[in-house]
């Protein structure tokens, strides 16, 4: 836990700097390049969840890339043709758990192998996605952006994290939950010993198979819930491959954060900030750097991240391997 807060606050300066840097050149790009951040950054942690549930239960969900495509659609297309965007978010979340429950089904119960069931999800949901999509259709309207009383007049802080989308809220909070119930309820102990020593948690009384469904279950909600974030509060539109790899980078920021959903948070921050910058950077214009690197810096950043702190960070013990439950 102290190597990640150490990391978290390597982070948080790095942040920090980059923002003050630009505050100390004009506080309105600052203000916009924070507030992008985060409606960047935060798709990318609420997907980090859907592996950090699925890995931390001991099931590898490659999967989160068909998972976000699939519940975007749904909650897309049922909202545009309900006319209603709450249908549309139960349509995403409907989505995203028939994704990760067939992910339970192909791994713990057939005890397949679990990147080719991830791989299996990726490829069923952009064949699905892509076969019944059609165009012409439109949402009725996008969730609209809350003002929260008071706060959402402080300076900079007001405008960046007090002016989204319920989403956008929902999200955060759920996050911040998560991370408590993973490491100070009965439920995330019973899930990390899952995830660690199933054998041991079998003998002790708790159905490994029963948590890893509901485990699943839940990351499934956190993967339609980001979908409808994207289509129905930050976008308003779908189209055939609408989650453009953001499942693949979820990966590298949850391997990150080790495994952790506040670490996987600062890390999504991390990448959104850079991304945030980067779109300013296109905007303002910079000479003698080519536009199409300066695309390229937010992911060369998170390959860089990864590749300094892949090597010192341990998955949980039992996560890829089916359990096979002790015969008496």
């Amino acid at each position: 836990m102290r190597k990640l807060t150490s990391k978290s606050s390597l982070l948080t300066y790095i942040v920090i700097i980059i923002i003050a840097f630009f505050y100390s050149r004009d506080s309105l790009v600052t203000t916009s390049v924070a507030g992008s951040a985060l409606l960047f950054g935060l798709p990318l942690a609420m997907a980090a969840m859907v592996g950090i549930l699925s890995e931390r239960t001991g099931v590898v969900n490659i999967g989160i890339e068909g998972t976000l495509l699939f519940s975007a659609f749904l909650g897309f297309f049922i909202g545009a043709l309900s006319k209603n965007l709450i249908f549309g978010i139960l349509g995403a979340l409907i989505g995203g758990m028939m994704m990760t429950l067939l992910l339970a089904l192909l791994a713990v119960n057939w005890k397949m192998d679990q990147i080719i069931a991830g791989t299996i999800i990726n490829i069923l949901a952009a064949g699905l996605t892509s076969f019944f999509y059609k165009q012409g259709y439109a949402l009725p309207s996008i969730l609209p952006r809350w003002e929260v009383p008071f706060l959402s007049k402080i300076p900079f802080i007001g405008p960046v994290f007090f002016t989204h989308g319920p989403l956008t809220y929902i999200g955060l909070i759920l996050i911040i939950a998560l991370w408590v119930g993973l490491f100070h309820t009965v439920w995330g102990l019973r899930s990390r010993a899952v995830g660690e020593h199933p054998s041991s948690a079998d003998s002790a009384g708790v159905s490994v198979v029963r948590l890893r469904y509901i485990n699943l279950a839940i990351a499934g909600a956190f993967g339609g819930l980001t979908g409808a974030y994207l289509t129905l509060e930050l976008v308003g539109s779908f189209d055939r491959g609408f989650s453009a790899g953001k499942g693949f980078t979820a990966l590298a920021l949850m391997i990150f954060g080790r495994w952790n959903p506040i670490g996987a948070l600062g890390a999504a921050i991390f990448f959104g900030t850079a991304q945030a910058v980067a779109n300013q950077l296109m905007i303002t214009g910079v000479v003698n750097i080519p536009q199409p690197f300066i695309n390229m810096l937010p992911y060369i950043l998170t390959i860089v991240v990864l590749a300094i702190s892949a090597g010192k960070v341990r998955p949980p013990a039992a996560a890829g391997a089916p359990y096979e439950k002790e015969k008496s």
